[in-house]
């Protein structure tokens, strides 16, 4: 008999007397395998203490069990060659990996770029290699409808994550207009008249969101305030540039939300080199809440998204979906204000 650090496939099909195709059919619980012909082959899986691994597993059901992530190239690229970090990127591995390892899936994680004439052609380009069982779109590609036809076309299931509409996608959101609601009103209910936005990138569909709930909440609750939304693009250096004019007027903004950390740490750095109080004389709350945000001088208050949550709920569905059949189905998952000391009451507010 075999050691049990080497058994294979080959092992189990040769003291079960079966051919290594039927092994994989009882593995992967398929159809036409005969009671004692199952019964056979798990008493030899037990005896020999068999691990099925992923090519065996495939064989038999027509599964990859794979489910794939996509992300934006270029961000991703330019935040870890400058070394600023991607807890989107961990978020997301965190709660694809230990989801998928349930159900004995792999995730596998991809780039893409952003631009629609290539983001087609490179996603077919990786369905050319890998068939996963389910494709994962993060934004901005959850907004593709090229990118979601194509998957449709190759018979893939497919999650978006930051769309709520359903259909031939699973969709999982959080409410950004209640989470940038929320963070408004916290500004305005501590006395903040002068409020200003740092948006991510417009073809963020999350990003846009939130960017219209804030005028709109400050519009219908405080007519005598004062808004500017200044398009940070995620990036700290950008956030920078447009701070430091932004923070040098002397009607500057007395309240900040920023649409990720990254910019909410550039409103603190330029903040700081002009001699401004957080948050005495500025208060700052940030989208994300990585774990960065907890140390930072002061802390700051933040919208914790569901991230790891929001990516877990996609794997679940889509490989409920590739065993039971069925479409997409739209999911909002809840999100958290944190109150830090970033954010204090204004004087008479």
């Amino acid at each position: 008999m075999a050691s049990k650090s080497r058994v294979t496939i080959e092992d189990v099909a040769e003291v079960a007397r079966v051919s290594r195709q039927t092994v994989s059919r009882v593995i992967n619980r398929g159809p036409n395998v005969k009671p004692e012909v199952k019964e056979r082959v798990e008493q030899a899986i037990a005896e020999l203490g068999y691990v099925p691994n992923l090519s065996a597993r495939r064989m038999g059901g027509g599964k990859s069990f794979l489910i794939m992530a996509i992300n934006d190239r270029q961000r991703t690229l330019e935040n870890w060659e400058a070394g600023s970090g991607n807890d989107w990127v961990d978020q997301m591995l965190y709660g694809g990996m230990t989801e998928c390892e349930k159900h004995g899936y792999a995730l596998v994680f991809r780039l893409i770029d952003a631009e629609r004439d290539k983001a087609r052609k490179q996603l077919s380009d990786v369905l050319s290699s890998i068939m996963p069982d389910g494709v994962i779109l993060t934004p901005p590609h959850s907004a593709n409808d090229d990118l979601v036809e194509l998957l449709k076309e190759r018979g893939i299931a497919c999650a978006r994550v930051g769309k709520r509409d359903g259909g031939h996608c699973v969709d999982v959101a959080m409410h950004e207009e209640a989470a940038s609601a929320e963070a408004t009103r916290l500004l305005l209910e501590t006395g903040h008249r002068r409020l200003a936005y740092l948006a991510g990138a417009d073809g963020y569909g999350p990003s846009r969101r939130r960017v219209e709930a804030f005028r709109e909440t400050v519009s219908a609750e405080c007519a005598d305030c004062e808004m500017t939304v200044l398009d940070g693009q995620f990036s700290f250096e950008i956030a920078v540039d447009l701070l430091n004019d932004v923070l040098a007027r002397e009607d500057r903004p007395t309240g900040i939300i920023a649409d990720n950390d990254q910019m909410a740490f550039a409103a603190m750095h330029v903040a700081d080199r002009l001699g401004i109080q957080v948050p005495e004389a500025l208060s700052v709350i940030t989208f994300e809440d990585t774990p960065g945000v907890r140390f930072s001088v002061p802390p700051l208050t933040a919208i914790r998204q569901p991230t790891a949550a929001m990516i877990a709920k996609a794997c679940e569905k889509l490989i409920e979906i590739r065993r039971d059949g069925g479409t997409g189905d739209a999911f909002i998952l809840p999100h958290r204000l944190v109150e830090r000391d970033s954010t204090m009451r204004r004087p008479g507010g």
